[in-house]
C-alpha cells in the first residue's frame, strides 16, 4: 500500500508539473508579445524625445549662428561695399532678397523630398551647406561673394520647414501647439547668446562672427548625422512628384484646402511686418540712438530672454487654458502695438518696454502653425510646411525690400521729414490687416479642428 501511495503521489506531482508547464508555455508567448509591445512603445517615446531635443538644438544653433552676425552686418556691408549706413541698409535688403528668392524656389522641393525620403537626410544636408554659406560670407572681399553665400543658404535652408514637419510627425494634434513652441524657445535662446556673442566677437574682428556661425552649423550637422533617428515612417511617406515640388505646384495644392487660403494670406502679411526686426532693428538703433554693435547685441539678447520665457514656458500654460485661437489674437495684436511703440520711442528705456510687449507676439506663431497643421493629413505635413516656407520666402522677398527702402528713404536728404522709425509704422499697418483677416478666416474653420488645437 505504501508503494501504491508513493506512486500515486509522484503521478499527482507530475500532473501538476505538466499543467504548470503547459500554462507557462501557453502564457509565455502572450507575455513576450506584451513585453515587445511595451518595448516598442518605450522606443517610440524615446525616439520622440530625441527628435524634439534635436529640433530644439538645431533651431537654437541656427539662430545663434544668425544672431552672431546681426550686430556686425551694418558695418561689414559698409566696409565691403564702401558705402554709408543708409546705403548699407538698402544693400542689406537686396542681400536678404537674394536668399528669399532661392528659398522660395527650393523650399517646396525640399519639403516634398522630406515627405518622400524622410526628414533626417534633408536636415543634415541643409545644415552642411548652411555652414559652407557662412564660410563664403566670412571670406568675402566683394559683394558678389556675399550674394553667392546667401543664394546657397536659400537653396538648402530647409531647416525650419523640415523641423516643423518633424515636430508634426512625433506630436499628436493636441500637443502640436506646445511642441511647435519649442521652436520659439530655441529661437529665443539663440537670440540670447547669438547677438551678445556677435557684439563681443565682432569688436575683436568683424569677420569672426561668420566663422563662428559656420562652426556651429557643422557641429549641428555632425550631431544630426550620428544621433537623429528618422521620424517619418514608411507608411506615412508619399511618392515624390515634380508637379508638387515647385513653388507654384505646391501653392496649387492649397486649393485642396480652400479654408486655408485666407489664413495663409494673413500669415504672409504678418511675416512681412515681422521682417522689420531682422532687416531694420540694427540700422534703426544705430541711426537714431547711436548704438554700438554691443548695444545692438545686448538688446537682441534681451528679446531672446523674453522670447524664451514666453515660448518656452508661458505658451505651455496659456495655450491649454486660452486655446490656440485666442493666442493668435493676443500675439498678433501685441506685435501691432509694439511696432507702433518702437517707431515713436525717444529713449532706449522706451525701446526696452516695447520689446517686452513685443515678446507676447510669441504666442501667435506656434498657435497659427498648430491650427494650420491640424487641417491637413499626416502624409502632407511636409508639403504644408513647404508651402509655409514658400510663403515665408515671399514675405522675405517683399518685407526686407519694403522695410529697408522705407528706412533708406526717410533717413536720406530727399525725405520730406526725417523719420527713422517709419519702417516700424509700415510693419504695424501690415500686422493690423493680418489680424483682421485672422479673425474672419478662423471663424470659418471646422469647430472640431479648433477644439483639437485648443485642447
Amino acid at each position: 500500500m505504501a508503494l501504491v501511495a508513493s506512486t500515486l503521489t509522484r503521478i499527482s506531482g507530475f500532473a501538476r508539473f505538466s499543467c504548470a508547464f503547459t500554462d507557462y508555455v501557453s502564457v509565455k508567448p502572450k507575455r513576450l508579445e506584451e513585453t515587445k509591445e511595451i518595448q516598442k512603445k518605450e522606443t517610440k517615446k524615446m525616439n520622440k524625445k530625441h527628435a524634439l531635443i534635436f529640433v530644439t538644438i538645431t533651431v537654437f544653433l541656427d539662430t545663434v549662428g544668425f544672431g552672431i552676425i546681426v550686430p556686425v552686418i551694418p558695418q561689414y556691408l559698409a566696409d565691403v561695399a564702401g558705402v554709408n549706413l543708409s546705403e548699407a541698409s538698402a544693400l542689406s535688403g537686396y542681400l536678404v532678397v537674394s536668399y528669399a528668392v532661392t528659398n522660395f524656389l527650393f523650399s517646396p522641393l525640399l519639403g516634398g523630398l522630406s515627405d518622400s525620403l524622410g526628414r533626417r537626410p534633408i536636415l543634415v544636408v541643409s545644415l552642411f551647406f548652411y555652414g559652407v554659406s557662412y564660410l563664403l560670407s566670412g571670406f568675402a572681399t566683394a559683394l558678389w561673394v556675399l550674394f553667392l553665400g546667401r543664394l546657397l543658404t536659400g537653396i538648402t535652408s530647409a531647416t525650419y520647414a523640415t523641423a516643423n514637419a518633424l515636430i508634426a510627425d512625433v506630436s499628436p494634434p493636441e500637443e502640436r501647439a506646445q511642441n511647435f513652441g519649442l521652436m520659439g524657445l530655441a529661437f529665443g535662446l539663440g537670440f540670447i547668446f547669438g547677438p551678445a556673442l556677435g557684439g563681443i566677437i565682432g569688436a575683436w574682428d568683424i569677420r569672426a562672427p561668420f566663422f563662428c556661425a559656420a562652426g556651429l552649423a557643422f557641429i549641428n550637422c555632425t550631431y544630426g548625422f550620428f544621433f537623429l533617428k528618422e521620424t517619418l515612417g514608411a507608411e506615412n511617406r508619399r511618392p515624390f512628384e515634380w508637379r508638387r515640388a515647385n513653388p507654384w505646384g505646391a501653392m496649387k495644392q492649397v486649393g485642396r484646402y480652400p479654408l486655408l487660403i485666407g489664413l495663409l494670406c494673413a500669415v504672409f502679411l504678418y511675416n512681412i511686418g515681422h521682417h522689420v526686426y531682422p532687416s531694420n532693428w540694427n540700422f534703426y538703433t544705430i541711426e537714431k540712438f547711436s548704438w554700438s554693435p554691443w548695444d545692438v547685441g545686448l538688446s537682441m539678447a534681451f528679446v531672446g530672454v523674453l522670447s524664451a520665457i514666453v515660448q518656452g514656458g508661458l505658451i505651455r500654460i496659456v495655450i491649454p487654458k486660452w486655446g490656440a485661437v485666442n493666442c493668435v489674437y493676443v500675439g498678433v495684436f501685441s506685435a501691432c502695438v509694439a511696432y507702433t511703440g518702437i517707431a515713436v520711442s525717444n529713449t532706449g528705456a522706451e525701446l526696452y518696454f516695447w520689446m517686452f510687449v513685443s515678446a507676447l507676439a510669441g504666442l501667435g506663431g506656434p498657435a497659427i502653425t498648430s491650427i494650420l497643421s491640424n487641417q491637413v493629413e499626416q502624409n502632407a505635413q511636409g508639403e504644408l510646411q513647404g508651402i509655409l516656407a514658400s510663403i515665408a520666402s515671399l514675405a522675405t522677398i517683399a518685407g526686407p525690400l519694403i522695410m529697408t527702402q522705407t528706412f533708406t528713404y526717410f533717413t536720406s536728404n530727399q525725405a520730406p521729414t526725417y523719420l527713422p522709425g517709419s519702417a516700424f509704422l509700415i510693419a504695424a499697418a501690415f500686422t493690423f490687416i493680418a489680424l483682421l483677416i485672422f479673425v474672419v478666416q478662423i471663424r470659418k474653420l471646422p469647430k472640431e479642428s479648433l477644439v483639437t488645437s485648443e485642447s
